[in-house]
């Protein structure tokens, strides 16, 4: 059923694609894929009619889905007969109000994923985010190197005269092959990108609120300043500088894309800045985790100042072979910085253990977040910052509703927050 579901889905995905032709942007990459597609989202929708991929539809079912622009049918029957009828109506008619550009994350999780996506979706701008040393889903491949092969296919796709925006500090991304007939353009904090980042610093207010990151990008001899509010890290640049990169590629000045990404929120779980009990302050970055998007995070609390820190880490998953080292070297770090560390779930007993060698960090180790939530009243001292992180599987988000001050907003501020996942 599913496998005949998704020919159909692919076969009106690539007839609507033909008919309409949209410009495409591609992003993919093991870390940060969804903050650079919603920040490109946000610098492109200024100029154009833009539609991008919404929840996790970035997969063999959800990418048809966004071109068609329908929600999933579930388990339902009928609600699957009605989003193939709506997608033979935008294959027979002309709507006039269909998308000029297509923002599309592409997710991986096995061999041969990025190949089947790009097999239908030829883009027209590739994005790569970032990979790292240790990628997310390596577990499903032989080592590194192939996750980078499987990624490297994506930039080769690109369209004659298409454009491949690479992440100039990531050696596996700078390394991608470009095809001869696309342009490529470089973004990072190196000397060597084309749209780099500049003067990076954290803000906090005096109370100790995180409240944001500034830093400036330069292009071309220009140097534009940008304020980001209520959210922290390096990854929230690297997105920006792929969004700015996006938007000059068509044709966007930097005035505009400058605009755009100060008013630009982040997604829910990306190192979101949120009130705690006890007058604390909560880095909310629970929707996924991988070795160097935790590593970015436990660097981002590290530059905060005059507070206890305090670290709450759960299981990075999909790691395969690689995941006792993965959580090895993440509890080295946090143990030179965390005050106190919270460990959760069973790999991240490797976390506590590497942590140990620091006799001044207190140590808690937990089986599941379940069994944090009576503790961290407890654990928890006035004025903290805390880190809360972990892959999606460990539902970290539980964590950061047990110790907001305001609970009641968790639907509209945490991640998974719908009635599937609440159940």
């Amino acid at each position: 059923m599913r496998t005949t579901l998704q020919s159909v889905l692919k076969y009106a995905a690539r007839t609507i694609l033909a008919k309409y032709r949209p410009r495409i942007v591609a992003i993919t990459g093991s870390v940060g894929k969804t903050s650079t597609k919603e920040a490109i989202y946000s610098v492109l929708k200024t100029r154009f009619r833009v539609r991008r991929n919404i929840k996790n539809y970035n997969n063999e079912i959800g990418l048809p889905l966004t071109i068609i622009g329908e929600e999933t049918g579930g388990s339902n029957l009928f609600a699957w007969i009605r989003i193939l009828w709506r997608a033979a109506v935008l294959m027979i008619l002309r709507k006039k109000d269909y998308p000029e550009i297509l923002v599309l994350e592409m997710g991986m999780d096995r061999p041969g994923d990025i190949t089947y996506l790009a097999s239908f979706v030829k883009p027209d701008i590739a994005v790569v985010s970032a990979i790292g040393e240790i990628p997310v889903h390596v577990e499903f491949f032989e080592g590194p190197e192939e996750v980078v092969k499987e990624k490297a296919v994506l930039p080769r796709s690109v369209q004659k005269d298409g454009r491949v925006v690479l992440n100039a500090d990531d050696k596996f991304v700078a390394g991608m092959h470009v095809p001869s007939h696309a342009k490529t353009m470089l973004f990072g904090f190196s000397e060597k990108a084309e749209m780099r980042a500049h003067d990076y610093v954290v803000r906090q207010g005096s109370d100790g609120k995180p409240e944001g990151i500034s830093f400036k990008i330069a292009y071309k001899g220009s140097d534009i300043p940008l304020h980001i509010n209520n959210t922290y890290g390096r990854p929230q640049v690297y997105a920006s500088l792929a969004a700015a990169s996006t938007g000059v590629a068509f044709g966007i000045d930097l005035a505009t894309i400058s605009d755009a990404l100060t008013k630009h929120q982040a997604p829910q779980g990306r190192m979101n800045v949120i009130e705690g009990i006890k007058h604390t302050w909560i880095l909310d970055d629970t929707y996924n985790a991988a070795p160097l998007s935790t590593l970015e995070a436990i660097d981002a609390v590290a530059q905060l100042k005059g507070k206890r820190k305090v670290l709450i880490l759960g299981d990075m998953r999909e790691l395969g072979k690689f995941s006792e080292q993965a959580h090895r070297m993440i509890g080295k770090r946090a143990a030179e910085v965390a005050d106190v560390l919270v460990c959760v779930g069973a790999q991240a007993g490797f976390i506590a253990e590497e942590a140990q060698t620091k006799e001044a960090v207190e140590i808690f180790v937990y089986a599941s977040s379940e069994e944090t939530l009576a503790d961290m009243d407890r654990i928890l001292k006035e004025g903290d910052i805390v880190l809360v992180k972990g892959s999606q599987g460990m539902r970290m988000e539980k964590i950061t509703e047990e110790i907001m001050a305001h609970p009641e907003q968790a639907k509209e501020l945490l991640v998974r927050q719908d009635a599937g996942w609440k159940r």
